[in-house]
């Protein structure tokens, strides 16, 4: 999943526990999937950060 897909999922899932009118098994549910969710996209960051991090290394001057 891409990174603007992880970011969709978790704001529609931050809305729906925001909200507040699921039943508490749901709210749980949701809270575990952004927990996740979470976890996924600053996965995704970071490899994002260690790729540019490789490119600005590679274009220095030696």
């Amino acid at each position: 999943m891409g990174t603007g897909d992880v970011l969709d999922r978790l704001e529609e899932t931050i809305a729906r526990l925001a909200d507040g009118s699921a039943p508490l098994d749901e709210l749980v549910a949701a809270h575990e999937r952004a927990v996740k969710l979470l976890a996924e996209a600053e996965a995704e960051l970071q490899a994002l950060r260690d790729q540019a991090e490789e490119l600005g290394n590679s274009a220095r001057p030696r």
